[in-house]
């Protein structure tokens, strides 16, 4: 079966390792790293023979991983960190490059040419396990992650002069032209993404739209992310820079939180075949062999990382436990580095001995990761001494305020009228309609909404629903009001839900899913009909019959 066959042995390899991960309380890619050296060349049982081929699939999953997180990204949200990232971010990398190339030159015993390489490949960290820690634990949104977030742009962008600047170690006085050239380069090329994206994409994806496909609406989605990506990689830049770069672009538009929602599922399965093939390139026996030099290689860039990036951003006036949080979560040696040891290798500028240690320790770190930024909030709350263990820290606050509003699912008919009067009753409200011709509607009348699928949970985090005062399903299908509910409550259990029936028979389904109020309309207009005909046949004061005060 050829790679099909080392595809099946990834993911249930991958489901085995997350599986003993989660019994054993740790983050799933842990798991999925330790399911890459089980079924590694470096192990006996069963192994992966296309691991070429399979490394090129697991590209894929990068460029998804940063297509959802550019998604979630806009350029509005990058604002606030902006001055971080632009000073910061540059004088992060530069700083880490000397303090690595000085103390693997001093205490590795590592020549200064391959030391200059060797703090290059440490300066950058991973995106794909900051993002995936970001996103597993439901934390893109704030602040802290925002900051993580611009400075992973930057490294991954100054990986461009770093592979022109590299090989030309020996030749530097022909360094300028090169290095203009490139940068010249990926700037027009980059302006153009974000033209082409802002201006054609809306108008193509409203296009497809107007056929009621949404097989094709995720075709498009998936099309741009990888298809951007493969175009900067064309041009020299990087296939996930790119994709990263598509999902910011197509944030802007009010297509990001479905197209988000929908590639979510592709994401999660190329993720996981990225992490079990860095685990693939661990070798046990090198591990073993050298585990002094390794834990130490470790040890240093950890520490060495957090201390460089936690100081820059307290002295970029980020207070509290932002530093903390920050310079542990970059701590790791990222996907780059790779591309870095490799491109050093072909060029004979790293050694056997070199070469080894690098992918180790990059390897070691991005599995460590996750547990190494569990550290930062009790690490700063120690530090810091007098701060409460339950007390929030600034940096976790979300950017968006969004709270105390009413969230409406549906705007057919009855949302309509329900929005209308809510509106007329001075109520905060939301909504969210997945017919994109009736959105356009809500977009015209200058309603605050979302186009998305209510059931989908980044539709719900969007929505921000764990800070509304209610949700009003206002959905004529049971199926789909059944499939939000069960999502709500698991996600939100406490929020108050109020739900249209169709039938009189949903009424008792919608209470046995949680439901707090189910309506049904044709019960209530008839009553209303009862109590306008009795008020003149009888002549009676206009409040309802008993009848009628028994709502569903």
């Amino acid at each position: 079966m050829g790679i099909a066959a080392d595809f099946v042995l990834i993911v249930l390899a991958g489901l085995g390792g997350g599986m003993v991960a989660r019994l054993m309380r740790l983050p799933l890619l842990v798991g999925y790293v330790a399911a890459g050296i089980v079924v590694g060349p470096h192990t006996a049982g069963p192994t992966v023979v296309q691991i070429r081929d399979i490394e090129l699939l697991a590209e894929i999953g990068v460029a998804l991983l940063l297509f959802s997180m550019g998604l979630e990204v806009s350029f509005r949200d990058l604002q606030p960190v902006r001055r971080i990232s632009l000073f910061g971010g540059p004088l992060q990398v530069l700083l880490t490059v000397a303090a690595g190339a000085a103390v693997s030159k001093a205490l590795l015993g590592i020549p200064f040419a391959e030391a200059i390489w060797f703090g290059s490949m440490i300066s950058v960290s991973s995106t794909m396990v900051v993002l995936k820690i970001l996103t597993a634990g439901g934390v893109s949104a704030t602040l802290a992650s925002r900051v993580m977030i611009g400075l992973l742009v930057v490294q991954d962008l100054a990986v461009i002069p770093m592979l022109v600047i590299l090989p030309q170690l020996a030749n530097l006085d022909q360094i300028g032209p090169v290095l203009l050239r490139s940068l010249a380069g990926a700037g027009a090329f980059l302006a153009a993404v974000y033209f082409l994206g802002t201006r054609l994409l809306p108008k193509v994806l409203s296009r497809i739209l107007t056929w009621g496909s949404h097989e094709l609406f995720l075709v498009a989605v998936v099309a741009t992310g990888v298809g951007v990506g493969y175009a900067t990689h064309a041009v020299g830049l990087s296939f996930a820079l790119g994709a990263f770069v598509a999902g910011i672009v197509l944030s802007e538009s009010e297509f990001s939180h479905q197209a988000l929602s929908d590639v979510v599922p592709l994401r999660d399965i190329f993720g996981l075949m990225f992490f079990v093939t860095v685990g693939m390139l661990l070798d046990p026996r090198y591990l073993v062999a050298n585990a002094g030099r390794i834990v130490l290689a470790v040890i240093l860039i950890f520490s060495g990382k957090a201390l460089i990036t936690g100081l820059l951003t307290r002295v970029f006036g980020y207070v509290n436990l932002a530093p903390w949080i920050v310079g542990l979560g970059l701590a790791q040696v990222g996907e780059f580095s790779f591309v870095l040891v490799r491109e050093g290798s072909r060029l004979g500028f790293l050694t056997k001995p070199t070469y080894d240690l690098a992918l180790t320790f990059t390897v070691l770190t991005m599995a460590l990761s996750p547990l190494v930024a569990k550290l930062a909030l009790p690490l700063g709350r120690l530090f810091q001494g007098s701060a409460p263990a339950s007390m929030p820290p600034v940096v976790n606050e979300a950017v968006t305020t969004l709270s105390g509003h009413v969230v409406v699912a549906g705007y057919g008919r009855h949302g309509r009228l329900i929005t209308q009067a809510l509106k007329e009753g001075g109520v905060p409200l939301l909504v969210v309609e997945l017919n994109h011709s009736l959105f356009s509607d809500l977009q015209a009348s200058g309603q605050e909404c979302i186009w998305g699928d209510i059931g989908r949970e980044e539709i719900l985090r969007a929505a921000r629903v764990g800070q509304a005062q209610a949700l009003v399903l206002s959905l004529a299908d049971l199926g789909t009001a059944e499939l939000v509910l069960r999502q709500v409550r698991v996600l939100h259990p406490h929020i108050p839900v109020i739900a249209r029936a169709g039938r009189e028979s949903d009424v008792d389904v919608l209470q046995q899913l949680g439901v707090d109020v189910a309506v049904l309309p044709a019960y209530e207009g008839s009553m209303e009909v009862v109590r306008q005909v009795m008020s003149r046949y009888h002549e009676l004061p206009s409040g309802p019959p008993a009848a009628a005060q028994q709502g569903t």
